[in-house]
């Protein structure tokens, strides 16, 4: 897998910045700048360190599918990493075959750090070779969505 990094400047405090990319007070917060990548984006589940969370969204086809991972660490207002661990597929947690296995163990890494009531968002995420491009697209987009939400 590949380590990809992105970050942007968001003129707000950190709590405020952490609560609104993970949806603590209104999951609507976090379905807006995630629906870069996908207008259908949600989770189902929290954010507490250990606790299993379903990232899921619907393709152009109609079917439910996303990630089925893992909360690895949760320090609030500063980091969350999380690990994927399977695929969906509608209502079907798959956790091994060989689609699973391209992606099992990814992180994907949260990191906030406040400076004078300015928080700079990091964002590091596993991925394999045929998503960099996808990544590398969505990933600014979307933190620049999230940038406008906040402030």
């Amino acid at each position: 897998m590949k380590k990809l990094q992105y970050k942007i400047e968001i003129n707000a405090p950190a709590e405020k910045v952490y609560n609104t990319m993970l949806g603590i007070n209104n999951i609507e917060t976090y379905q807006q700048w995630t629906a870069v990548f996908n207008p259908s984006s949600t989770y189902k589940g929290n954010w507490e360190k250990g606790s299993k969370i379903l990232f899921i969204g619907t393709d152009e086809n109609g079917n439910t599918g996303g990630m089925v991972s893992e909360i690895a660490e949760n320090i609030p207002n500063k980091f969350v990493s999380i690990r994927h661990c399977g695929v969906l597929q509608g209502e079907k947690e798959i956790t091994e075959g060989p689609e699973v296995d391209k992606w099992a163990g990814g992180l994907e890494n949260y990191s906030f750090e406040e400076i004078n009531g300015v928080t700079i968002v990091s964002v590091e995420t596993d991925t394999i070779e045929e998503y960099v491009n996808y990544f590398d697209e969505h990933w600014p987009k979307a933190l620049e969505k999230l940038k406008e939400i906040v402030e």
